[in-house]
């Protein structure tokens, strides 16, 4: 597969992020295996700067957010986060997503990222609040490992053999 096809195909598997596509597409042209090329595009990440990691976490939407009241996510985001039921909240868990929102971007500078598919409103707003109680360090780190799950489930949705 030409690096073109990999990226038309892959680029949108890490969130505004198509740098990661395009750099595995040379070794992960051909790989139709779900884990392994989750594998690569995740090491990839693991081994950018942490300038572009960041960037990488800054790329994601907030949860039960503006952008999603205003219909602005990506596909995969919007899908993602209907299923976890964030486009059915009451006025009470949106103004608690707001607020959690806020703290969390005040005390980390990035937004608050997981993998939210399956996973209830509740569940969600708990992780958030468990999480806050985080430093810096673990919680970029966690962030990375919560857009490596997000990205496994998107290749997996695409239908990808695994």
């Amino acid at each position: 597969m030409k690096t073109h096809d990999f990226m038309a195909l892959y680029g949108g598997v890490y969130e505004h992020s198509p740098w990661v596509a395009e750099r595995v597409a040379r070794v992960a042209a051909g790989i139709v295996d779900v884990g392994r090329l989750a594998e690569l595009m995740a090491d990839c990440v693991d081994n950018a700067a942490t300038e572009q990691q960041l960037a990488l976490i800054r790329a994601h939407p907030d949860l039960a957010g503006k952008a999603g009241v205003a219909g602005e996510l990506t596909e995969d985001s919007t899908a993602e986060q209907a299923s976890a039921g964030l486009d059915r909240c009451t006025r009470v868990e949106f103004a608690k997503f707001r607020a959690l929102n806020d703290a969390y971007k005040e005390k980390f500078g990035f937004p608050f990222v997981m993998a939210v598919r399956g996973r209830s409103r509740a569940e969600i707003l708990e992780a958030f609040s468990t999480r806050l109680q985080n430093d810096y360090d673990v919680e970029f780190e966690t962030a990375l490992e919560e857009i490596h799950k997000i990205a496994r489930l998107r290749l997996e949705a695409m239908g990808a053999e695994g």
